[in-house]
């Protein structure tokens, strides 16, 4: 039986290690649930699957980051054992890497990892890794900078898969509802906005306060209202500008692809949904014809995955029927999502995020949805 967790890792804290793995293109199994006594994270690439238990310390002090390490070791082995062919990696996250933390970090990890990788990561960016295939992850250590005064509270991730979904329901009263799934509520308190989102009050307390801090929520409201929300869409669409791992695919009959696009999404239920240009077609706010749909999904398939038979991979030189996208962003991306039609498609927010990257005229899609949809949205807060 795994080893009891000592206490609950933060959402934001996860969310923090999450975006560090996906950089090294390690995508996050949304299937998995921790639960009680269960694995923080499971993350998947090329077939490999990893089990990561994390550790989080306010202060990088050595003789109290080690002893949580060698506690994480010994859970992240019994998880993996859980799950077969899996590798475990502790992670101990920390506010400040401090240097004799890290050099320590080698020699723990040498005598007493067991073969275990072990990893470093820190709300200022650094992160250290001990072992195969993870130090490609690591970057280079500033020096310790010299502080006067108490430490800074710590910073949350604006756009973690979490944050985006609450940024969504602050904006949900000024979008129809057919262009985004979201709860309309009069959100006085953080704990309101966390019943909302399905999250903890403390994480929705910590983003609204982060919001605060950068200048995007007004203070003089009892009801947090968005503002300069020019710049905080800028900053929004940066951060999740990233390649997205896809998959083109044929459908073995060679029936109308439409129709039985339309049949698979319906048996995937809350699994899968348009994205992209096809979701913008759907959205009424289409622009480009002639790519072929792009449908979001929590994860690419693995070969014979009876979920998605009647499909195949398209052969190198052929049309494909439709692109499989997995998305890294599954809460925000899958609880805003609307039914049109009979179709369940992406937002007009996540739409417009997913399409402005995209090669095939991708930049002028996304224009055309802020200026019909969002401009009136973001111009009502900006300041």
């Amino acid at each position: 039986m795994p080893p009891s967790r000592a206490s609950p890792i933060s959402e934001d804290v996860l969310s923090s290690v999450a975006d560090v793995m996906r950089s090294g293109n390690w995508h996050l199994d949304p299937t998995h649930d921790a639960g009680e006594g269960g694995a923080d994270l499971v993350f998947e690439q090329d077939g490999r699957r990893v089990v990561v238990e994390v550790k989080s310390l306010a202060e990088g002090r050595v003789d109290r980051g080690l002893p949580l390490l060698a506690m994480g070791i010994l859970q992240a082995k019994a998880y993996a054992r859980q799950i077969h062919g899996a590798q475990p990696l502790a992670i101990l996250w920390v506010r400040h890497a401090t240097p004799s933390l890290t050099s320590r970090l080698r020699s723990f990890a040498e005598n007493y990892a067991e073969g275990v990788p072990l990893g470093i990561v820190s709300q200022d960016g650094f992160r250290h890794f001990v072992g195969h295939p993870f130090e490609e992850l690591n970057t280079q250590q500033t020096k310790e900078r010299r502080r006067v005064g108490p430490s800074s509270a710590p910073v949350v991730n604006l756009f973690s898969d979490l944050n985006q979904w609450m940024l969504k329901i602050l904006l949900a009263k000024e979008i129809p509802e057919d262009r985004l799934s979201a709860p309309r509520i009069d959100c006085q308190t953080g704990a309101q906005l966390a019943a909302a989102a399905g999250a903890s009050a403390m994480s929705a307390s910590r983003f609204l306060q982060q919001l605060r801090n950068e200048g995007f929520l007004e203070q003089d409201l009892k009801e947090p209202r968005l503002v300069r929300r020019e710049q905080l869409f800028e900053r929004w669409r940066a951060a999740v500008l990233r390649p997205a791992p896809e998959l083109p695919m044929r459908f073995l009959l060679r029936a109308p692809a439409r129709a039985q696009l339309k049949e698979l999404l319906a048996k995937q239920s809350e699994k899968s949904c348009l994205g992209l240009f096809a979701a913008a077609g759907e959205l009424k706010l289409g622009h480009v014809s002639g790519v072929p749909p792009h449908v979001i999904v929590h994860k690419l398939p693995q070969p014979g995955d009876p979920q998605w038979r009647g499909l195949r991979p398209a052969a190198h030189g052929d049309t494909p029927d439709l692109i499989l996208r997995q998305t890294a962003f599954p809460k925000s991306t899958f609880a805003g999502a609307v039914q049109r039609d009979g179709w369940l498609t992406s937002d007009v927010i996540q739409t417009w995020l997913d399409v402005g990257s995209h090669p095939a005229r991708g930049a002028e899609q996304a224009d055309l949805i802020y200026a019909r949809c969002l401009r009136r949205v973001v111009e009502q807060g900006s300041q």
